[in-house]
């Protein structure tokens, strides 16, 4: 049988193997644990491992050079040579790659690149289960069923090319989802939380959260389609500009396929977006959001390229001071439009509130809708970046400054460049799920927003 090599070795090894004139591999070392409950009573639990390896070969042809790339899980040492072969037969088939550049050289090598994978477990919950557990009794006392799911994921990426690189990135992430449901499930509210450790989420904190939310829909208002105040939470606010963020490619914006684009030619870089002094940006060293210091491409697209692997990344504003600054791009794609180079973040930090907590929001508003979260986002209309989507587990109504009571879902129909543009309140920054994109996009902080028109464009029977 095979010996499974480590990960370092089998970068090395697949690196030796190549023929092509140029070679990245990158190893993605996989770990995770997860709970799930229902019932207030732990279901399942388990922990799993797994190894990724993507293999990208360069040939360079008369007509310029092709990229070959090939993925697989589980590979083994006889393996790793068939893997090496299908990626320069790739290459070889394909032609000339539009977004081919020199692979990237001279970055320092990661002091750890032969260090074994980071692995997580079961203990990552150690502090977190018991937690969990005073919950369920507290819940149960209270009249209440709790349902949820925490994950906890480490993946250990490991860097090589033929140009010399050796670099490696640990990326812990956690995600916890929480819903609390009446005796006879007629009621729901949800919170959610991510994580580096688990350390810093509370259960108990959060079941009293859940019970205030329920307590709410006791009282049940029927409200029709319109455009309301509302007070969108951090997870909302971060599922709409995440959206946003995948969509603000240059080059797309520079031929006029996106809302970024300037009529008559060109990009809206240097346009006032808010009339509020609000900060959009990605920092990879970003406090709890913390994330790869360089280019991890598995495959090339609007906002990656796989010649860009190993580029090392800087702290970035995309939107300063409500001013348009930076839209993503890749080395070829800034060479095309003349930005300065800026590939897609690994997290999302919206910034430039006046610090109020959501709690103080409420208290402020006169009359206003409160949201807990969205789901089922599609986009409508890239031109203006319209997006439609559901309210989901709870929408609340706020008269004097208070929650009196729970109205139907909608659905909404917004942009959310254009909410910059309307938003009149940013309260304090927060580390926050977005439930939409969680599978996709978990590191990001946002605070809640005030937006006086907010479309609901239809009432939804969804829960």
């Amino acid at each position: 049988m095979s010996r499974v090599s480590k990960p370092h070795e089998t970068v090395e090894r697949a690196l030796e193997l190549s023929r092509a004139d140029g070679c990245v591999v990158i190893a993605d070392e996989h770990s995770s644990a997860n709970l799930r409950w229902a019932g207030n009573a732990l279901t399942t639990n388990g922990v799993t491992r797994g190894r990724t390896l993507t293999v990208v070969a360069t040939v360079d042809g008369a007509r310029g050079t092709a990229s070959g790339v090939v993925s697989r899980s589980a590979v083994t040492a006889d393996e790793l040579e068939p893997l090496v072969r299908a990626a320069e037969a790739a290459a070889r088939a394909a032609g000339p790659a539009e977004d081919a550049q020199p692979l990237v050289a001279d970055v320092p090598a990661s002091a750890d690149f032969e260090g074994a994978p980071a692995e997580t477990s079961s203990a990552v919950f150690g502090d977190f289960a018991p937690a969990l557990g005073e919950s369920f009794a507290r819940a149960r006392s209270g009249g209440r069923e709790l349902y949820g799911f925490a994950s906890h994921e480490l993946t250990s990426t490991y860097l090589g090319t033929s140009t010399g690189l050796r670099l490696r990135h640990d990326q812990p992430n956690g995600t916890l989802e929480l819903n609390a449901k009446s005796p006879d499930r007629a009621r729901s509210a949800w919170a959610g939380r991510v994580t580096r450790d688990f350390r810093d989420v509370d259960p108990l904190a959060l079941d009293e959260e859940l019970a205030r939310r329920l307590g709410w829909t006791r009282r049940r208002v029927e409200l029709p389609a319109g455009r309301y105040e509302t007070l969108l939470p951090p997870t909302a606010v971060a599922d709409l500009l995440i959206y946003q963020q995948w969509s603000a490619a240059a080059r797309d914006a520079a031929e006029g396929r996106t809302v970024f684009a300037r009529p008559g030619g060109g990009t809206r870089v240097g346009e006032r977006l808010s009339p509020l002094p609000l900060t959009l940006r990605s920092d990879p060293a970003e406090p709890g959001l913390e994330s790869a210091p360089f280019v991890i491409a598995h495959s090339s697209g609007d906002d990656a390229s796989v010649f860009d692997n190993g580029l090392p990344l800087e702290p970035v504003d995309w939107i300063r001071e409500g001013r348009l600054e930076r839209l993503v791009t890749t080395r070829h794609s800034a060479g095309l439009t003349g930005s300065p180079v800026a590939p897609g973040p690994g997290n999302l930090v919206l910034d430039g509130g006046d610090g109020r907590s959501l709690e103080e929001m409420v208290a402020a508003t006169g009359r206003g809708l409160l949201l807990t979260c969205l789901w089922y986002i599609r986009e409508v209309d890239p031109a203006t970046l319209l997006l439609t989507g559901l309210t989901r587990d709870g929408v609340y109504l706020v008269e004097g400054g208070e929650v009196v009571g729970e109205v139907n879902n909608f659905r909404f129909n917004e942009s959310p460049v254009d909410l910059l543009g309307r938003v009149t309140e940013a309260g304090r920054t927060e580390r926050t799920l977005p439930r939409e994109w969680g599978d996709w996009f978990t590191r990001a902080a946002m605070p809640p927003l005030r937006v006086p028109d907010f479309h609901m464009s239809s009432v939804s029977q969804g829960v």
